[in-house]
């Protein structure tokens, strides 16, 4: 695994008897990873994975290596209420020809250290897949300080990246001050992509890349190249869609916005619903503001 670079944790899209579409995944997939996208994270909190059987998951799996696993790797979000069900989604994932993991704490229960430690290790130890470990503080409830990543990375050697979605940029530079140098480290929240490469970051799990792949990579790079005037000038006009990424309702927020430039509905399903009056109104304005000045330059 080569964990650097944008990768999408994409939206599952539903057609309209809210089954997954896997012709359309296929497809969008395939033009994520032409506009330069580097790896596909799927089955994730921003794809709904709460929301599908394991049978669906690996159908879901399957779908994008057969679409882009020669081209780049596919790496399933493993997350479940019980140890032994996330185990069992890290053995499929594997048997379905995902390359990575990206491992998150178990959903509902918020444990201590001794337990969150024992239930991510019998995931990572399911499989010699390369992980990643994920930590949302904000979504989940549970937060993996600095010292503990680098204290479970020490003891599995296939653990080799971190997506930090804390919202504070400077778990980065503590992370990386008393790492050895091996954790890989991801930003995990849209609109703090910028800040957080300035911090050391080397990679992007992207939510509104499902959208805008050309931008999002086109960021990423003039960040990753200190190209600061530049990065400073797309960022501008990037900022009001990145910040739908990071409010509870993010993914119909996503999915509106790749409704409104037809890649992609904006279908979901319960408990989530799609937006209606005040909130799609607004969400509306800021799509419409945003695509009446995309940057031509990029967008081509």
């Amino acid at each position: 695994m080569n964990w650097n670079g944008v990768m999408p944790a994409i939206t599952t899209c539903f057609d309209q008897q809210l089954q997954i579409d896997h012709e359309f995944t296929a497809k969008h997939v395939s033009w994520l990873v032409d506009h330069g996208c580097t790896g596909i994270v799927t089955n994730g909190s921003l794809g709904e994975g709460g929301a599908l059987s394991l049978d669906e998951k690996i159908a879901l799996w399957k779908t994008c290596v057969g679409a882009v696993g020669d081209r780049v790797p596919v790496i399933a979000a493993i997350a479940s209420m019980s140890t032994s069900d996330a185990v069992a989604q890290a053995k499929a994932a594997e048997a379905a020809g995902c390359e990575g993991l990206m491992v998150l704490p178990p959903y509902v229960y918020k444990g201590d250290w001794r337990e969150m430690k024992t239930h991510l290790s019998a995931v990572i130890e399911a499989t010699p897949l390369s992980c990643m470990l994920y930590n949302n503080p904000v979504a989940y409830g549970t937060d993996f300080l600095p010292d503990q990543i680098v204290e479970i990375a020490s003891e599995h050697g296939n653990l080799e990246a971190v997506k930090e979605s804390s919202t504070d940029v400077r778990r980065i530079t503590w992370l990386k001050a008393i790492d050895d140098g091996r954790l890989e480290v991801f930003v995990g929240v849209d609109d703090a992509i910028v800040e957080g490469i300035a911090a050391g970051a080397v990679g992007w799990i992207a939510g509104l890349v499902n959208a805008f792949p050309a931008e999002s990579v086109r960021l990423f790079e003039l960040a990753r190249d200190g190209r600061r005037e530049e990065a400073k000038a797309l960022y501008d006009w990037f900022l009001p869609l990145l910040r739908l990424d990071t409010v509870p309702k993010f993914v119909q927020l996503i999915k509106l916005v790749q409704e409104q430039i037809e890649m992609g509905s904006g279908r979901v399903r319960l408990p989530r619903m799609e937006l209606t009056g005040t909130e799609r109104e607004e969400t509306l304005r800021i799509i419409g503001r945003a695509l009446a000045t995309r940057p031509k330059a990029v967008a081509a």
